[in-house]
């Protein structure tokens, strides 16, 4: 430790609205929700009782899918985009409902973009205000964006641990691939955040296990939350000391999430699970990627690692950083910092294209 080490590396007390890294913008949004400073401990960790951690994940969604809309509500609608939901049965014999997002006064083929949603595999839904306000402004730039509606770990839509939700994305790309000509889908790309970051990367590598790699054209992963390395954070993963309780905090509430995503504990360095811990000959084949980071987030380094391992399988893939904002604070902050939130679509348009 060391006053000149940034975050909590230099000072173990130090909040977020006190981080002379941190977007001014992105501050003041947080601070009227209680944000700009550590959450509260929360009640469980990852030795609870199932039952315990699956109330507070409860609680958790309630919170985080209103901060979806409060985040957004003073930007006006996008308009220029229109959406219906496609039911189809998944691989599990299950019902999913997928949210298909189209730009109304675009012609030919586009890119299809299958988002995975944020949430740590285990709460919130893709019918969400926030998710649906991100899958209209894709839309709005020329793609096609299908918001996948997977069970949860917990939650509303749990509780359904692992491999539930990964199958259902999988189910859910493989209708996209199998439908892309009466979809209008060019090509077809996975992209997700947080733990929808973890089910984008794991799509693929299933993807590729199962022997239907060549429909996917990309994988665009936003901060994932993939290393399960939380309740004793390692030297090699700095961020999860250095960011802790920078709206997440790392040995408690998101250990505590990946023991109801994976309770036996059994796929505790399955790669299908948890990306971070693929092999080298795992990764190779895959199709480009971008994995993007944010500076003053738990999990930047993780996602960071992640990114030298696709390099080292001679992947083709491009990492950014979004300096100055926390976890998914460039999917979250859209009426404080548009430029900010409009630069990540962005740049997933541009990939999608570039493919």
């Amino acid at each position: 430790m060391g006053a000149n080490l940034p975050g909590r590396l230099g000072n173990p007390d130090m909040d977020i609205k006190d981080d002379p890294r941190a977007d001014p913008r992105m501050i003041k949004a947080m601070g009227p929700l209680g944000l700009d400073v550590a959450p509260a401990m929360a009640p469980v960790d990852a030795s609870s009782p199932l039952e315990d951690i699956l109330a507070f994940c409860a609680e958790s969604e309630v919170g985080f899918d209103a901060l979806g809309g409060a985040l957004t509500a003073g930007t006006p609608p996008v308009e220029g985009v229109t959406s219906y939901t496609e039911v189809i049965q998944g691989m599990d014999g299950n019902d999913i409902n997928l949210y298909i997002h189209k730009p109304t006064d675009v012609a030919g083929p586009l890119p299809a973009i299958v988002h995975t949603h944020g949430g740590g595999m285990v709460i919130l839904e893709a019918a969400s205000v926030g998710f649906q306000r991100w899958r209209d402004e894709l839309a709005a730039t020329g793609l096609i964006v299908i918001g996948v509606e997977f069970r949860n770990g917990a939650g509303v839509l749990g509780p359904h641990p692992f491999p539930a939700g990964l199958n259902d994305c999988a189910s859910a790309t493989q209708w996209v691939i199998a439908n892309a000509e009466s979809l209008g889908a060019s090509k077809v790309i996975i992209s997700g955040e947080s733990g929808g970051g973890n089910l984008s990367i794991a799509t693929a590598l299933k993807a590729k296990e199962e022997g239907w790699l060549e429909g996917i054209a990309g994988v665009y992963s936003q901060c994932p939350y993939i290393s399960n390395l939380y309740e004793s954070p390692p030297p090699e993963l700095p961020s999860l000391v250095e960011n802790d309780n920078y709206l997440l905090n790392s040995e408690r509430q998101m250990a505590a999430l990946a023991t109801i995503y994976d309770p036996s504990g059994a796929n505790a360095t399955n790669p299908l699970a948890w990306p971070y811990h693929a092999e080298k000959s795992e990764l190779t084949g895959l199709p480009p990627f971008v994995i993007s980071v944010n500076e003053l987030d738990p999990l930047r380094d993780e996602g960071l690692a992640f990114y030298r391992k696709l390099l080292a399988a001679e992947v083709s893939v491009v990492s950014r950083t979004v300096n100055g904002t926390c976890h998914a604070g460039d999917c979250l902050f859209l009426d404080a910092m548009p430029e900010v939130y409009r630069s990540t679509v962005r740049d997933i348009k541009g990939f999608a294209d570039a493919l």
